[in-house]
């Protein structure tokens, strides 16, 4: 997709993380979590919809010690804490180089944030990620870093827009919001964002 042809028009854009920014595959970390031994785990964990324990992960409800307990109860007792991290952080695949460039470049130009539904475990995964691929951090690529777990809540809801515009000091009518999913997309114009929903994955130009 071009997203340069795309932010034209706007003066702010907000970017989501997981398949726009870096890759993702969710499928991985399912496939992962039923080789370990989970049954059927792909209906209790998908992109469109989750059990309300990812929900409360996401949001920082709960820890990741009683996060990984929990999928804990999923699995054969003999699974280890730290084989069941590495499945969850089997989604999260690597930065294009091409979009970092790109994302410094427009941070020059434009008012860019991050707002993304990231857990705590997933955050020191995909810095981990960004620190084998540069040596700069990913507070460095955006304005505004808004990661679900840190600020209490998350997209699909309205209201999660419209404090991130606020913290922003900016009009919701001034932004391009770029997701990957539809029902962030449609959070985000009920709130009155501009939003494109992007092809997971895809390049930006």
């Amino acid at each position: 997709m071009d997203i340069k042809a795309a932010i034209e028009n706007y003066e702010v854009i907000i970017f989501d993380l997981g398949g726009v920014v870096i890759d993702l595959t969710y499928e991985d970390t399912i496939d992962a979590l039923e080789q370990l031994g989970a049954q059927d785990f792909k209906e209790l964990y998908s992109q469109a919809l989750q059990s309300d324990l990812f929900d409360r992960y996401e949001t920082g409800a709960i820890s990741s010690l009683h996060f990984i307990n929990k999928l804990k109860e999923y699995l054969p007792a003999s699974i280890s804490p730290n084989k069941v991290v590495s499945a969850w952080n089997a989604m999260i695949k690597s930065f294009q180089p091409e979009k970092l460039d790109f994302l410094l470049k427009l941070k020059l130009s434009h008012k860019t944030a991050l707002l993304s539904n990231t857990n705590d475990l997933h955050e020191t995964f995909v810095r981990r990620k960004l620190s084998e691929q540069t040596n700069l951090p990913l507070e460095a690529y955006f304005h505004n870093t808004y990661l679900s777990h840190q600020i209490k809540q998350r997209k699909p809801h309205p209201e999660t827009f419209l404090w991130v515009c606020e913290e922003m000091g900016v009009k919701a009518k001034d932004v391009l919001f770029i997701d990957d999913s539809a029902q962030h997309i449609e959070g985000a114009k009920k709130a009155g964002l501009n939003a494109l929903l992007f092809p997971q994955n895809d390049v930006w130009y």
